[in-house]
């Protein structure tokens, strides 16, 4: 019988796996913008490239490659958009996100009290891939929640760019 365990050590049921254009330069950045700590990676076949990294942020893993487009696995900046948010959860939201800022992340949502109870803020990294940043503060109610999502769905008709969650 064996000890291997289904879900790996470290890792959540659900994890993330990012295809960046410069590995080398993604885990240098996320180290810095988000505390990674680099848990493994396995080069390509040119030595440069990385076909598999494993990343830890917390209490998750974050894994990525290289751009390959023999396997059809294309970063955000090549498809010209991103269709996914990464969603980060931390203790402290405004210094995660001033941190992601000043290691050269876009703000897309400044930071701020969101009606669904969290603290948050949303960046693009140079990669192409958003990130939104949260510290949960509250447990509003049902009730409260519908109040928040009628009055930012009022303030988008009026024009205001509503935080993206």
């Amino acid at each position: 019988m064996s000890d291997v365990k289904p879900i790996p050590d470290r890792f959540n049921s659900l994890s993330a796996y990012l295809i960046v254009s410069n590995s080398v330069e993604a885990i240098e950045f996320y180290t810095k913008a988000f505390g990674a700590e680099l848990v493994s990676r396995m080069p390509g076949p040119d030595g440069n490239s990385t076909m598999h990294a494993e990343l830890a942020i917390g209490d998750s893993m974050l894994m990525l490659s290289d751009e390959n487009p023999q396997w059809n696995m294309k970063s955000p900046l090549t498809l010209g958009g991103c269709s996914a948010t990464m969603h980060l959860y931390v203790e402290d939201a405004d210094a995660v996100f001033n941190q992601a800022v000043a290691a050269g992340c876009q703000v897309l949502a400044p930071i701020d009290d969101m009606f669904w109870g969290d603290r948050f803020g949303k960046v693009a990294d140079p990669f192409g891939h958003h990130w939104g940043i949260a510290t949960h503060k509250e447990d509003p109610s049902p009730e409260e929640m519908a109040e928040g999502a009628k009055a930012a769905f009022a303030a988008m008709e009026c024009g205001e760019k509503p935080a993206e969650a």
